[in-house]
């Protein structure tokens, strides 16, 4: 567990309850130091990326909505400076991209972000089009990761990425679904293709990944991105009123999100989880999963049981 001071959050809590000031005591957010979150290896080069980073799927899509902009601009301020990098996209997601781009644009630290995007459409020349666009809507002269969008006419693109890549243009290139049954597919397409990243859902109560999609990115070094961490929110509909088991606060849990998030990222095959928010004061909570204690291998079941009985 994190310490400040020589004292751990623990013993913070623990004083405030004896003394009866635990409402006025101060976060985490106050006392811990945001320059360390988890950070795991991209096995293609050993990069390190941050555990935590931005989903943009529907969340993003806000077209020239000013006052959302600038709500999204204090998410991605958050995200930087609580350590988070990766904001991850695609052309599916209506005007997301554009809006990514115009408010990294604006802010001064836009190069400290990692930028992923995709490829969804049929085609050689249509998917060299869209890329283009999207690197245009992203303002990016190059990109970090472009992957194939649910497997879209993958034999194709992956032709043209694999050429990108040898031309620098990005510096890596992934596959990525969001379904179960998708599973088997991404696993014939890392064997046979050797993909730099894959994404796929994955979360505490749907662990198909678990049975042997892990294994083979791990196998076939590729890192991982995870999507559906909240399963599209039924999650939080489960927990809806219940209190978080009181054995959660050992792991640096103060929230379900972070009970759903920390299942995830102590997974040690985990590279990144992506959760999508445009609330500020999400992102800092799902941010602050990358950082504490994590669960062992006991703990996750005993996470994955107590959700269950909920």
């Amino acid at each position: 567990m994190k310490k400040t001071n020589g004292i751990t959050r623990r013993t913070i809590l623990k004083l405030g309850s004896i003394l009866g000031i635990g409402s006025v005591l101060p976060t985490r957010e106050l006392f811990y130091d945001y320059t360390d979150m988890i950070r795991r290896p991209i096995s293609a080069t050993g990069e390190l990326l941050p555990v935590v980073g931005l989903g943009t799927y529907q969340t993003f899509y806000i077209g020239d909505d000013q006052e959302s902009g600038m709500t999204l601009s204090e998410v991605l301020k958050e995200v930087n400076r609580l350590g988070g990098s990766v904001i991850d996209s695609s052309p599916m997601y209506a005007s997301s991209e554009r809006v990514v781009g115009d408010l990294t644009s604006a802010l001064d630290f836009q190069d400290n972000f990692f930028y992923a995007t995709k490829v969804w459409t049929n085609g050689k020349e249509d998917g060299i089009a869209q890329m283009n666009r999207s690197m245009r809507y992203m303002r990016r002269s190059k990109m970090d990761l472009i992957q194939i969008h649910n497997l879209k006419d993958w034999k194709t693109h992956v032709t043209t990425l694999k050429k990108w890549k040898e031309q620098d243009k990005i510096r890596y290139w992934g596959i990525t679904h969001y379904t179960d049954y998708a599973h088997s597919d991404l696993e014939r397409v890392i064997k046979s293709e050797r993909p730099d990243f894959v994404q796929f859902n994955y979360s505490i109560l749907s662990r198909h990944a678990e049975k042997t999609l892990f294994e083979t990115c791990a196998r076939y070094g590729a890192a991982t991105i995870i999507n559906m961490p909240f399963a599209s929110g039924s999650l939080f509909n489960k927990v809806k009123d219940k209190s978080l088991p009181p054995w959660a606060i050992e792991f640096d849990i103060e929230s379900w999100g972070q009970f759903f998030l920390k299942f995830i990222i102590s997974n040690p095959q985990v590279t990144c989880v992506i959760p999508g928010t445009s609330k500020p004061h999400h992102a800092i909570d799902n941010m602050q999963a990358g950082y504490g204690r994590m669960p062992d291998k006991e703990i996750r079941e005993k996470m994955y049981e107590y959700l269950k009985r909920i």
